[in-house]
């Protein structure tokens, strides 16, 4: 059996994670057990370098809010902004601050000065503009929207004009407030603006894909893009602050389902762009369907890396991240019955595993759950083996000290 666990392993390489895969993936999926250990940003940033260097890939896609991300975006292609701007402006959920991200942003720009717009590396967010507290005004993504139209169509066939849409959104703090999260009633997802406003996106949506032969003559690829972007994330908001005004038992669920909802259609945009690389959470990622206890019970719904799967088959892999220990969390050694004891076992501090040979070198023998002493890290479901393409191993994931801004 160790035999057979340690020839399913290889070393840690972008060309090596590619011959396990049955095609070539235009999204191949990088999983992390547990957010913000620059061990395992840094661990990402090298397989991007390789993924770029000897595969081809442009685009790297990470789970931080997709308007945000547009600042990165422009900085690594058209140097926009400095390089502190974009880590404090460009990420959502305090991503900016971590050392990994910083090196990955400034390693995309040096890469791209000074060669020609064809070989830029791309930057993209595929989150929704949410956090777990609360969730953006629409307003951004609705006035760029309706800005990039009114630019460019006869304005008899826009629905409405943007002082209409200034009134009906309002002050921004009416769509945030953190308290809407535990309190249905202080959501105005359902007010009679909130369904005014779904009705007016809808149908900018509708003009911007009725236009579209029109557009991209008279705009760039890149603009109708964005345009499109502005649209989905537009239309997304909308209904999650409509169901955040829900009552029943299934608001957390369908809240759930519906931030993965918009980032399989984020992913899936950018999969008909080209190959890319996208880094989120296992949970996200992974092909069955994912559960979280909440405080109202435990929820579960599909996560965007099922959604697209469904949608791409063999085009989109997924590998997710196992570690062996998170010492400064309180996770020690794990369990030798556990998937992450057999993979400890191995004499490598790193290393891929074939997860199919994996699971067909276990058998009938079914690895016990580890179970995590620290909310913030979740360990793989060993039922669910079989499901990944390969498994990237970590057997120790130490507190790394801040090294010197670039």
């Amino acid at each position: 059996m160790a035999t057979d666990i340690k020839d399913a392993a290889h070393v840690v390489d972008a060309a090596v994670v590619l011959r396990l895969l049955p095609a070539r993936p235009r999204l191949l999926a990088l999983g992390e057990p547990t957010h913000g250990e620059d061990t395992l940003l840094r661990l990402r940033n090298e397989l991007f370098r390789q993924l770029v260097e000897e595969e081809g890939y442009r685009t790297i896609a990470i789970e931080s809010d997709c308007m945000t991300g547009l600042a990165v975006d422009d900085h690594i292609t058209s140097g926009t902004g400095t390089l502190d701007e974009v880590m404090e402006h460009g990420f959502s959920h305090g991503w900016g601050a971590f050392a990994g991200n910083r090196e990955l942003v400034h390693w995309m720009r040096a890469y791209n000065a000074g060669r020609p717009a064809s070989e830029w590396l791309r930057f993209a967010g595929f989150d929704g503009p949410l956090e777990i507290t609360h969730a953006a005004s629409p307003r951004e993504a609705l006035t760029a929207l309706h800005d990039y139209l009114a630019a460019r169509v006869d304005a008899d066939l826009l629905p409405c004009t943007m002082d209409t849409l200034d009134g009906l959104l309002g002050t921004d703090d009416r769509w945030t407030d953190p308290a809407a999260m535990m309190d249905p009633a202080r959501s105005v997802g359902r007010s009679v603006e909130a369904r005014e406003l779904r009705l007016l996106a809808d149908d900018l949506v509708a003009l911007l894909d009725a236009q579209t032969p029109h557009l991209l003559a008279a705009t760039s690829r890149e603009d109708w893009d964005r345009a499109c972007l502005y649209g989905r994330t537009a239309t997304g908001l909308l209904r999650y602050h409509h169901w955040m005004a829900d009552t029943s038992p299934a608001r957390m669920t369908r809240l759930c389902a519906l931030r993965d909802a918009m980032m399989a259609h984020n992913l899936l945009a950018l999969a008909a762009r080209g190959p890319a690389l996208v880094h989120a959470h296992n949970s996200h990622l992974q092909r069955e369907k994912s559960t979280m206890q909440m405080w109202q019970g435990s929820v579960e719904w599909w996560s965007a890396g099922a959604l697209v799967s469904a949608r791409l088959g063999e085009e989109y892999a997924f590998a997710p991240t196992a570690l062996g220990t998170i010492r400064h969390q309180g996770v020690d050694t794990p369990p030798p019955d556990t998937v992450e004891g057999l993979l400890y076992a191995l004499p490598e501090d790193r290393c891929v595993i074939d997860a199919p040979r994996l699971a067909a070198a276990l058998g009938d023998r079914r690895p016990a759950p580890r179970v995590s002493p620290w909310f913030g890290y979740a360990p793989l479901d060993p039922a669910h083996l079989a499901d990944s393409d390969g498994i990237v191993f970590v057997k120790d994931v130490s507190k790394e000290p801040r090294p010197s801004r670039p």
